[in-house]
């Protein structure tokens, strides 16, 4: 039996994994979500991956381990303190070593779609942003699910505090194992151009496209489960 560890990305929360968690335990596997302390002004990536890892205590080496976006600033740290049998980026972020994710945006400010600084608010005295425009956040993240995902998922953001992309990716490497990147073809958040680039440049990875925006885990989640059902 194979775990998957689903790992949410910036402004979300485990509950994100609901739709895709019964596929993957019908088929005989187990599932792993945790959530990560995004409001916390002093956690950093390191600090997400340390919950990874402790919600992993208990499990072996055959863990395939899931990340989302902005978790994809994550999977790599974990991935570099435990065994697994595979990484998966899932329209997430790929770090450049030793830099900060606020130095790559300032200068790749293609890699995510300019629209998503209109639907944030400004940074609170906790150093975080939350969405205050629905309609963008709706558009960027689930243009692609039906009403009633899209708004239960726009319920349930979070805020997100800004610290963890104020420091230098704290690997001198990426960790070597068998990693897949999923890019997502109609992705309206991180732009699929830049995905795709940026696997060739940082990745030696496996690149695999679907139809659809960010966030295929709601809005396909058995395509999306049978494609990871693949991996194990």
């Amino acid at each position: 039996m194979t775990t998957f560890a689903l790992v949410h990305g910036g402004y979300h929360g485990a509950w994100c994994w609901e739709q895709l968690t019964p596929p993957l335990q019908q088929a005989g596997h187990g599932v792993v979500t945790m959530e990560l302390p995004l409001e916390d002004s002093s956690a950093t990536f390191d600090t997400y991956s340390d919950i990874v890892c402790a919600a992993l205590d208990d499990c072996d080496d055959d863990v395939v381990l899931v990340g989302h976006s902005y978790a994809g600033n994550t999977i790599p740290l974990v991935a570099a303190r435990r065994p697994l049998r595979h990484l998966v980026y899932l329209c997430a972020m790929i770090p450049d070593v030793g830099r900060s994710l606020a130095e790559q945006l300032a200068d790749k400010p293609e890699m995510l779609n300019p629209a998503y600084e209109r639907g944030l608010s400004t940074l609170d005295d906790q150093m975080c942003q939350r969405w205050t425009d629905r309609d963008i956040a709706r558009d960027l993240f689930y243009y692609d699910c039906d009403e009633q995902t899209a708004q239960a998922a726009l319920d349930r953001l979070r805020p997100q505090s800004v610290n963890p992309a104020m420091f230098p990716f704290s690997l001198i490497e990426h960790p070597r194992l068998p990693t897949t990147y999923v890019v997502c073809s109609d992705d309206r958040m991180l732009r699929p151009e830049w995905s795709v680039k940026a696997v060739r440049e940082r990745l030696d990875a496996e690149l695999i496209e679907l139809p659809g925006g960010h966030s295929p885990m709601l809005s396909q989640p058995q395509v999306l489960a049978d494609l990871l059902l693949g991996l194990a």
